[in-house]
């Protein structure tokens, strides 16, 4: 029985252009850097290492993937840099804000979620440190509170799309598949839980299909289709 609801936040929970934010934080990062390294060749690596966490499949945190390649790329103390990385998520990494914005269908739903007595999970790829998620889900209108789990880049050992990382949730939450649904608007990285008995809802308003797969989704619609969704639900507390 469904009863635990998956939640992407990227351009899903926060909506937001990705390329615009893409854009916004490579260079409040160069900025934060300028010292250390070229802010293009810091971007370079950085995107390389991302590439390596999300194609990595041993048993190794994300972040360990990260900082074994980035400080193989990198001419100077890695120590420096991590410091470096731990201050921009708490002061320039906050002006990326700026490319994103709130729905009130979304916040509504979370809010409806919570009185029906569903469990919430951030099931966002974990490419970011914990800070970095908690900010976003803020700036989305909502509290890091609101989830009994968040996926990051300091707890999780495998990236969107692949199965494994849904698999380490389901793990980490003690659910079965039939038990959940997968809310995303990419149609690969999020709606390949369905190929693990996981239900799915497409967000389409800030939809991605960049690999061009054929679209599998058990629900599909706008922003303000998934609260009418949410509102036909079942009230668990009934």
């Amino acid at each position: 029985m469904l009863n635990t609801i998956l939640f992407d936040l990227d351009a899903t929970l926060l909506p937001m252009d990705m390329d615009e934010f893409v854009q916004k934080y490579f260079y409040e990062m160069g900025v934060m850097f300028h010292d250390l390294i070229d802010g293009k060749l810091l971007a370079k690596y950085v995107m390389e290492c991302t590439e390596l966490m999300v194609k990595d499949t041993e048993d190794r945190r994300n972040k360990e993937v990260f900082f074994t390649r980035f400080s193989e790329l990198i001419d100077g103390d890695l120590v420096v840099y991590q410091a470096r990385f731990d201050e921009f998520y708490d002061t320039r990494f906050l002006n990326v804000r700026s490319c994103t914005h709130q729905n009130e269908s979304m916040i509504k739903a979370v809010k409806l979620f919570q009185e029906k007595g569903y469990d919430l999970v951030l099931a966002t790829n974990p490419l970011f440190p914990m800070k970095a998620n908690h900010h976003r889900i803020r700036w989305a209108g909502l509290s890091p509170d609101d989830f009994s789990y968040i996926a990051s880049f300091e707890s999780n050992t495998y990236c969107k799309p692949n199965l494994d990382y849904y698999r380490e949730i389901l793990t980490a939450i003690n659910k079965s598949p039939e038990d959940c649904m997968m809310v995303g608007n990419d149609a690969l990285e999020d709606m390949v839980a369905g190929n693990l008995g996981i239900k799915t809802f497409l967000v389409e308003d800030y939809l991605l299909n960049k690999h061009h797969v054929e679209i599998k989704a058990d629900h599909r619609g706008l922003y303000d289709d998934f609260y009418a969704f949410v509102e036909r639900l079942t009230d668990l507390g009934e």
